[in-house]
């Protein structure tokens, strides 16, 4: 069995976490961990876990509410941290003081395990040293977790074909984001195709990933300023042929329940 929780999604803090089972085995990975240990445990404890219940955690890249807290995590459980070699670069962590086998190494397209819990990075079109997105399996369902990007490149499009569920970035809607009183700059840098999804490419992006078997969609990284919940779920629910109300949104403060692949 697979299933998801995500514990928080936008500028406040990123963290997802998913769970694989398999007979009496059950393995969890922490996707970013943008919270603080004192909030991530407080919604963990929502699902009756804590930090130690988790396996591993793996950093999608450098920025702030992604990796901001997850040298404290790592040297407080012990727990292995992924990631790939250049946001290692990015964020110093030869200077975390991890121990020699807490650090493990990902790449584009290499898949690994944590516990009964398959894992496949990928590389995505963003702003850092060398970002990574990830599509996570129990052997018979598949997860796409795709938090950060400036564009739905034929790369990402072909890492998560076939998938069950997507956590889909929605950040802005074009319209609001332009008029919107963030510096020029600023709005460049999220609209560019290093920045951030809007929702027409969110759209776009799930329009080329629909099948029959995806069952689940959820917007994610939602702007506070520049986006509005049901403006992501029309466009989405338009580009795959659903209700808007079959679209779910993070929330940026909790997240969203347990979701259960199918």
């Amino acid at each position: 069995m697979l299933r998801f929780k995500n514990l928080g999604s936008g500028s406040a803090g990123n963290a997802t976490l998913v769970e694989s089972t398999s007979g009496q085995e059950v393995s969890r990975l922490l996707i970013d961990c943008g919270l603080s240990l004192r909030e991530l445990n407080k919604r963990l404890n929502v699902a009756d876990l804590t930090i130690d219940d988790v396996d591993a955690v793996f950093i999608t890249h450098e920025h702030a509410d992604h990796i901001g807290h997850a040298k404290s995590f790592a040297l407080r459980t012990g727990k292995p941290v992924w990631m790939s070699r250049g946001t290692a670069l990015a964020c110093q962590i030869h200077e975390w003081g991890l121990s020699i086998d807490q650090f493990k190494l990902a790449s584009d397209n290499h898949k690994f395990a944590v516990g009964c819990l398959e894992v496949l990075p990928f590389t995505v079109p963003h702003d850092a040293r060398e970002p990574l997105q990830l599509r996570c399996s129990d052997g018979a369902h598949h997860l796409g977790v795709l938090t950060d990007l400036g564009h739905g490149s034929s790369h990402v499009v072909n890492a998560l074909q076939g998938c069950h569920a997507l956590l889909l970035e929605c950040n802005h809607d074009a319209d609001l984001l332009a008029q919107s009183s963030y510096p020029a700059f600023l709005k460049k840098r999220i609209a560019g195709p290093q920045g951030h999804l809007s929702n027409e490419e969110s759209a776009e992006l799930a329009k080329a990933l629909v099948h029959d078997q995806l069952n689940l969609i959820i917007a994610a990284h939602l702007s506070e300023r520049n986006n509005r919940p049901s403006l992501a779920q029309n466009i989405l629910a338009q580009a795959t042929g659903c209700q808007p109300q079959d679209i779910l949104v993070a929330d940026p403060l909790i997240g969203t329940p347990w979701h259960t692949v199918h």
